[in-house]
């Protein structure tokens, strides 16, 4: 099908690994390349909100994804058929793109959900730190697809569609202090450059939220679907689980000042708990939610070089704040309760034990009590001894942690911590 919106500069490979013709788009490649990995798979046993496997209904990083992919292919769908709409039959937001996109954007969390992360960028802060999306990067430009650990070689379209954030690790420490989150590596500047053509970055454009906003359109598409499936179907898990009777609902718009009379975001949530229709009120809302978007022209320094620069998404000023008292609800009511925190402590504490043995015998090239104990694969134990310093091993054992599930992570802590489990037959 012939589509006049993305050109050959959206479609250029970050290295191109093959002249064999395929009967796929690039973007379909991309998204195919992503779906077969382990790497994908692996987000089916990492959290979300609640512990992955504690509950069959709980959504986990993998539905998580899945439920983004298809509100972020509705929404390109919607843009396209609605009145006025700048796109058309010939001229339209790639679905297989922004399908990509959306399964992608979540493959770098580590186990734990953002508990884990917040504890892997404070452990790893005297070497570049540690950021779900920058690691998202990291595994498509240079660890995953391929067995060589060399990447899976993204077009610039998708590669430029995961990037939420365009400011390094260091342009964002302030008085010695290092970012506690959205940032990319340093070491990863040359795969920013080249998603942007190799310009520089306009001077009004400075580090940080105001770079950060300059994204594609199908990356602010991403993003209004993670926020829709965010602040909707975790608010479903939250009210299933008993995180959000009533009670606490109207305790907490009290506390407040949030309406809860009739017809407003409020109300109707909790006439839905109350009527047990919580699912249809998400499914209505998800609705809305897509179809609160439309599209409007930009001019900036790339919008003359390709068309995914050319547009902005809007969002519907009502439908944003409805979003974001929801995710407010959320967050104070049940991702601030002890019975999460605990829960979020009990993974940090893990993966924080995981990394001072890891540092101390692979960082520092230590033995353990005297012992020079080899703890992790072969493979992964290869790579860290060939590293020139400190700094690349460090990244290597974040790559090892984050690449964990829930589940692995608590074995491997009880493996090495635990007298009473574990035997040579366990993995």
């Amino acid at each position: 099908m012939r589509n006049d919106f993305y050109n050959s500069f959206d479609t250029e490979r970050l290295e191109e690994t093959s002249t064999k013709k395929d009967y796929r788009s690039p973007f379909q490649i991309d998204r195919d390349r992503v779906l077969h990995t382990t790497t994908f798979r692996r987000l089916q046993n990492k959290t979300q909100v609640f512990w992955s496997g504690e509950y069959d209904f709980y959504r986990t990083r993998l539905t998580h994804s899945l439920e983004v992919a298809q509100i972020g292919k509705s929404i390109c769908t919607w843009l396209l058929r609605q009145p006025n709409s700048p796109l058309s039959d010939s001229f339209f937001i790639d679905t297989d793109l922004v399908e990509a996109i959306c399964l992608s954007h979540d493959l770098g969390h580590p186990p734990f959900g953002h508990a884990g992360e917040k504890t892997l960028n404070y452990l790893n802060r005297e070497h570049g730190g540690f950021e779900g999306n920058a690691q998202t990067l990291r595994l498509l430009t240079e660890r995953i697809f391929s067995a060589k650990h060399t990447g899976m070689s993204p077009s610039r379209a998708f590669l430029d569609g995961i990037l939420k954030y365009k400011t390094l690790w260091s342009e964002l420490i302030k008085n010695g202090v290092p970012p506690k989150n959205h940032f990319i590596y340093d070491s990863q500047h040359r795969f920013l450059d080249w998603s942007i053509g190799g310009n520089d970055f306009p001077i009004e454009l400075t580090p940080g939220k105001t770079r950060d906003a300059f994204k594609s359109i199908e990356c602010q598409i991403m993003d209004w679907a993670d926020d829709t499936a965010y602040s909707l179907n975790d608010l479903s898990d939250s009210v299933r689980a008993g995180f959000l009777p009533i009670e606490k609902i109207e305790q907490w718009a009290k506390l407040n000042n949030i309406e809860t009379s009739e017809k407003t975001p409020l109300d109707d949530l909790i006439q839905a708990i109350r009527a047990n229709k919580v699912e249809p009120f998400v499914g209505k809302r998800i609705g809305k939610y897509i179809t609160s978007t439309h599209l409007e022209q930009d001019v900036n320094f790339l919008s003359a070089t390709t068309n995914r620069y050319r547009y902005r998404l809007i969002i519907d000023p009502a439908v944003k704040a409805e979003s974001a008292l929801f995710k407010r609800l959320a967050y104070d009511v049940v991702f601030l309760s002890p019975k999460l925190k605990q829960l979020e402590h009990k993974g940090s504490y893990m993966l924080r034990k995981l990394w001072e043995i890891f540092e101390t015998r692979y960082i520092h090239d230590l033995p353990i009590d005297g012992q020079d104990f080899q703890l992790l694969p072969n493979d992964t134990v290869q790579e860290i001894h060939q590293s020139p310093d400190p700094a690349t091993r460090a990244r290597l054992i974040c790559d090892y942690l984050a690449g964990m599930t829930d589940g692995y992570a608590a074995r491997t802590y009880k493996r090495l911590f635990s007298p009473d489990f574990g035997s040579i037959n366990d993995l």
